[in-house]
């Protein structure tokens, strides 16, 4: 069986490097890694992972890198993780990328130098290249998010083109037909299938209905607040009667834009988000929203995680889709401006 000192002999390079190339990639160059990971192919040469992790007496750690812990939603999926983790008496290791990949490319190098035995990541980059050292070591990555089926990985997912059809359906079959979308459907394949599922869902009831959509570049309130400033320009004869926002935040501020102009939530203007946020029900006019099971997605996220480090190569990869479910609340309730259905 090949050793570090035999992959450094076939590189070129001293045995630290390969050591680094193995357990901090980011301290090596691209061709210095690239000739060391050569070398490690062609002596089929496998880190003696395993031998370090299941040390008698040594506490499982998994880390647990998500996009922003800015977002209330990525903090519960935290939490669920963090609770099942407690449960099975593994400690955890979290990560924060702030929507950059560069620094998602450095989470996962920490996390292998604290030779974490799995990860749980809501990731930035789906195809960020330190993903494929980690298969390499053997070391499971799950992910919380919608992944092409044949990669060896686990996933969860909610069915985000299902939230939109709830969303849309509801609207509808409340009279409007007049209706907008607030997020940019390009940004993520996410945002894409929410809008596809919306416009499914408003057809299905009122197919002469129409939908514009507000493209908005972030996930904020701020952003929310934004989309709020177009409609209230609008003339009032054209303004849309409903409106989807593709995350809580948004819907957030869009209701408090729509308040500061006068317009009123839900008799003028019927507003619906999606996460369902505990900020949801605790705004001004309590948000209708189609609710993520974001806690269960972080601990079914490191049950998966765990199971495959116990199972080891008996260990079948799942791709779980869950269901939301639609909230309703005051933010969409019958307006007063719309013949009943």
């Amino acid at each position: 069986m090949a050793t570090i000192r035999d992959v450094a002999e076939r590189a070129g390079v001293s045995a630290g490097t390969v050591s680094n190339v193995l357990n901090r990639p980011s301290y090596v160059n691209d061709s210095t890694r690239a000739k060391v990971q050569a070398a490690m192919d062609e002596l089929q040469f496998v880190p003696r992972q395993h031998a370090r992790q299941y040390r008698p007496g040594r506490v499982k750690t998994i880390g647990v890198t998500l996009a922003s812990l800015a977002h209330p939603f990525f903090v519960d999926i935290a939490l669920g993780a963090e609770a099942y983790a407690r449960e099975r008496d593994v400690a955890v290791v979290f990560c924060n990328s702030s929507y950059d990949p560069q620094r998602e490319e450095y989470n996962l190098d920490v996390l292998v130098q604290q030779r974490v035995q799995g990860v749980v990541m809501t990731p930035v980059d789906e195809n960020n290249p330190r993903l494929e050292s980690m298969l390499k070591r053997g070391v499971p990555v799950v992910f919380i998010d919608d992944i092409s089926s044949d990669r060896p990985w686990c996933s969860l997912v909610t069915d985000n083109r299902a939230g939109g059809v709830m969303a849309g359906r509801h609207l509808a079959e409340l009279g409007h037909t007049r209706l907008i979308f607030v997020d940019d459907p390009s940004s993520s394949h996410q945002v894409g299938e929410r809008l596809a599922g919306f416009r499914e869902g408003v057809a299905a009831v009122a197919p002469s209905a129409t939908i514009e959509v507000i493209s908005i570049g972030e996930f904020s309130t701020a952003s929310g607040i934004a989309a709020g400033e177009v409609v209230a320009a609008m003339p009032a004869d054209d303004r849309p009667t409903a409106a989807l926002c593709a995350n809580d935040l948004l819907a957030i501020g869009f209701l408090q834009s729509m308040t500061l102009h006068g317009i009123r939530v839900p008799e003028d203007v019927a507003v619906v988000g999606f996460d369902d946020l505990e900020a949801a029900a605790a705004s001004a006019i309590p948000l209708t929203s189609v609710r993520q099971p974001r806690y269960e997605l972080g601990a079914r996220a490191m049950r998966l995680v765990l199971d495959e480090i116990e199972q080891g190569s008996a260990h079948k990869h799942e791709h779980q889709v869950l269901m939301p479910e639609l909230i309703i609340r005051k933010s969409s309730g019958v307006s007063r401006n719309l013949p009943p259905t």
